[in-house]
C-alpha cells in the first residue's frame, strides 16, 4: 500500500547547505527516509550524515507534479 510523501530538508554541499523539497512514493515514513538517503547517496555521493531531513509529511498524490508520483498514481 504505497503513499505519496513530501520530504523537506537540506544537504551539505561544500561549505554551504542546499535546501530540498522532494515528492516520493513509499510504503511509510521510514521507507521515504531510506529512499531520500539512497537517492542522494547514489546521485551525489553523500554520506547519510550530510543529508538533514526536517519534515516528512504524507500528501495527496494529486497535489504533486513529481513524475514518479504522477506515474505511480496515474490509474488509481
Amino acid at each position: 500500500n504505497m503513499q505519496a510523501y513530501r520530504v523537506d530538508g537540506s544537504l551539505r554541499q561544500g561549505k554551504t547547505n542546499q535546501e530540498f523539497c522532494i515528492d516520493i512514493v513509499a510504503e511509510n515514513e521510514d521507507g521515504a527516509r531510506e529512499k531520500i538517503y539512497s537517492n542522494f547517496g547514489s546521485r551525489h555521493g553523500l554520506k547519510r550524515r550530510y543529508v538533514i531531513i526536517n519534515t516528512i509529511e504524507q500528501i495527496d498524490p494529486s497535489e504533486s507534479t513529481a513524475p514518479v508520483v504522477v506515474s505511480h498514481f496515474r490509474n488509481k
